[in-house]
């Protein structure tokens, strides 16, 4: 069953009639509006009527109104033209710090060339002060740009009272009213407006399609050049298609707005009404009155909005606010209202349509307040899930691997702690190496690694599983053979049933077997999200230790798995991924890398590490930096998931690999030739990855062809080490 769409500020659908007046636009009327012949002539009358019908909404005159790509495109013509061509008069711009980036970094833009901007703050209900912005009013101030309707929080601005300050300063008004038309009442003389921005999809018009009002008299330097068509001041083939649909919208929109109106502020009532009655310690955000019908901000105190709508996936609506391992990135509209953090992270933003049902809201009631309840611990709600219901990536803010802390975090609190003395410690914490190796004897020494995380798939017991394999990696790259390993827990007991937990340590415990290796206890902690991991004991003879360092020139650079586990699991999490795709993923990350490691110990190889959190990029520049050496990667070479590059394309990046991109900004250098998604992968943060080592030229085809013959995964040799260095990597699209 479809969820509930409760986010109708993102994007509302198309209306039944606007697609009935764009149909004919799609088959027989297909002409250039520009064209003089019978079949230009009805587009472009079409085109008129359309812009007679924006006009009819807004108040104003037919040629007031020019069409453009959309809301975005509408505030960049406004504020960016009128700025340039009366940039003689004044340099100075005035805004509010809540608008929307398509304001704000416009300014950005225009105060990086040599303009000055003031962005005004807002109260606590997100409200601006009219005082404020006569006050921020100087000689050389030319334009004020101030949204009508916030669209997080919906609070509706004084835009006619700004308006009669900006005419009595003689200085020019733009809104941005994209989030109002179609809710509240929008007319331009009653505002007092000069410019005025509108986008289609807010209100049952197609996406890409926008419009401005420009008052009369009001001079614009043009910004898209190449033709005269809207009056010579956007150049470019009118898109008839969703021109008529925005006409036709717009129309609607007068006519119904009233009713309209009242629809959305009954149902938005009756679902504030609905928490508001069933759950302690929320709070409504915005004005609490002047405030779009149909926008419910509600925060959820101590809460994580993400968590929330990650179980709440039967619900559609939009985070304020998104909570990582190392930080908690909230909404800039709530920080500028000072929202105080315990309640900022938890804020989630509904926003009802004016076909939202009441028995639709009366779901989600019932489905909000039943997942806070659980999340806040209730046991009865606890109880009542059933094992085979759990998903589990949906009770946790991140996925495996990708949740570590980011790289440059880490070293800053590690280049801070002193190295120990001992002797026995052959591997240790100065070294990026994948476990801890300590000397008992001539013949044996102990290697010891931990890893735990976060869930990256939704089942238990394969969760149980993978995290073992990731946890027996570390033992197999560094040449050691796995003894015994202690279980490390975290689990919701106030979320999941105790069943989940059992199954976690079965999956584990399968994998365990395999390895040949026994668990023989562990540690638990009642945790807000569920964890788990291994500590991994296991024995490695001296000499034969592998490490991350000791890479040399000439050598060839071997990976035995694909690369896209972090961009799987996160299109899994979204619901992007098909069945295959998925059954892959858990395929790939549960095999262990013991086959591997068992061929690789026939041949000289000069260092080695696993795959995971930090990326291939990431833990190959480890082993670069530590053996003072550079390195070249071939993308083309390089083995990806089937799909993994699609759903990166689509937008499935774990926040783990975005850091990871960051963090080697200055150690990677790309080729041109290289697509954004192919660096996207080679840093993509995986879990239960494969291992990468280098080997002398002369051994690596022999090594490569026996590693196929043991694995079902392509291992390959992806690079090679170029020469002594500081540990740069360049890669690029062929080699070898």
């Amino acid at each position: 069953m479809k969820p509930i769409y409760l986010d109708y500020n993102a994007t509302t659908p198309i209306d039944p009639e606007v697609k009935k007046a764009m149909l004919p636009f799609l088959d027989e009327q297909f002409g250039n509006p520009s064209s003089t012949h019978w079949y230009g002539v009805q587009t472009k009358q079409a085109v008129e009527q359309a812009r007679r019908q924006v006009a009819d909404m807004l108040g104003c005159d037919a040629d007031e109104i020019f069409f453009t790509s959309g809301g975005s495109e509408s505030n960049n013509l406004a504020i960016k033209g009128y700025a340039l061509a009366h940039q003689p008069r004044g340099r100075h711009i005035i805004t509010s710090v809540i608008e929307h980036p398509a304001v704000l970094q416009v300014c950005d833009f225009l105060q990086q060339n040599g303009f000055r901007v003031t962005a005004v703050p807002v109260d606590e209900f997100g409200l601006v002060d009219i005082n404020e912005i006569e006050r921020a009013i100087e000689d050389d101030t030319i334009l004020i740009s101030i949204m009508h309707a916030n669209n997080e929080v919906g609070t509706v601005q004084p835009i006619h009272d700004i308006s009669e300050i900006a005419k009595k300063h003689g200085v020019a008004l733009h809104v941005d009213a994209a989030q109002s038309v179609g809710k509240i009442p929008v007319r331009v003389d009653d505002l007092g407006v000069d410019m005025l921005s509108i986008a289609g999809h807010k209100f049952y018009a197609p996406k890409g399609i926008g419009a401005l009002y420009l008052r009369r008299g009001v001079e614009l330097q043009k910004q898209i050049h190449g033709a005269d068509h809207e009056h010579n001041l956007r150049a470019g083939t009118e898109n008839v298609l969703e021109i008529v649909g925005l006409g036709r919208a717009c129309e609607l929109a007068a006519e119904h707005v009233p009713e309209t109106n009242q629809i959305l502020k009954k149902r938005a009532d009756q679902l504030w009404h609905g928490l508001e009655s069933r759950l302690d310690n929320i709070r409504l955000n915005g004005h609490p009155h002047n405030r779009l019908p149909n926008t419910v901000s509600v925060s959820f105190y101590r809460l994580e909005a993400n968590v929330i709508l990650s179980e709440l996936d039967s619900i559609a609506a939009s985070a304020g606010a998104a909570c990582h391992a190392d930080q908690i990135n909230v909404s800039y509209v709530l920080e500028a209202m000072q929202t105080p953090t315990e309640w900022a992270m938890g804020t989630i933003r509904f926003s009802v349509g004016k076909k939202t049902t009441a028995d639709e809201i009366d779901t989600a009631v019932e489905k909000i307040c039943t997942t806070i309840e659980r999340l806040r611990g209730s046991e009865k709600q606890t109880m009542s899930i059933a094992s085979n219901e759990i998903k589990l990536t949906h009770f946790t803010h991140g996925l495996g691997c990708a949740c570590k802390l980011r790289p440059q975090a880490l070293e800053k609190v590690l280049a801070k702690l002193p190295t120990p003395k001992d002797a026995g410690i052959l591997v240790g914490a100065e070294s990026a190496d994948d476990a801890a190796v300590y000397q008992i004897s001539d013949e044996l020494a102990i290697v010891q690694s931990v890893d735990f995380f976060t869930p990256i798939v939704d089942d238990p017991f394969q969760f149980g599983a993978i995290a073992a394999a990731n946890a027996l990696s570390d033992i197999y790259a560094m040449g050691g053979a796995p003894l015994f390993g202690l279980n490390i827990v975290g689990f919701p007991s106030n979320r999941l049933p105790l069943s989940v937990l059992d199954q976690i340590l079965r999956g584990a415990l399968e994998t365990a077997t395999e390895a040949g290796m026994v668990i023989i206890g562990g540690h638990t902690v009642d945790d807000t999200e569920p964890k788990f991991g291994l500590a991994v004991t296991g024995v490695v003879h001296p000499q034969k230790i592998l490490k991350n360092i000791g890479a040399r020139p000439g050598d060839k650079l071997i990976l035995t798995k694909p690369l896209g586990l972090g961009v799987i699991a996160t299109a899994v999490k979204r619901g992007m991924a098909d069945e295959e795709t998925s059954r892959y993923a858990v395929q790939l990350m549960r095999a262990l890398n013991r086959a591997a490691a068992q061929v690789i110990s026939n041949y000289t190889v000069h260092a080695c590490t696993d795959v995971t959190g930090f990326g291939l990029l990431g833990h190959l520049h480890e082993m670069t930096k530590g053996s003072s050496v550079d390195a070249v990667v071939y993308a083309s070479k390089t083995p990806f998931i089937k799909n993994a590059a699609d759903l990166a394309q689509a937008g499935a990046v774990p926040g783990g690999t975005k850091d990871n991109l960051d963090y080697l900004s200055e150690a990677v250098r790309f080729a041109d030739s290289i697509p954004p998604v192919q660096k996207i992968l080679l840093a993509d943060a995986q879990t239960s990855g494969g291992l990468l080592f280098a080997v002398p030229a002369e051994e690596a085809d022999g090594c490569l062809q026996e590693l196929r013959q043991t694995s079902e995964f392509p291992a390959a040799v992806i690079g090679k080490i170029k020469e002594k260095g500081t540990g740069r990597i360049t890669v690029v699209q062929d080699g070898l």
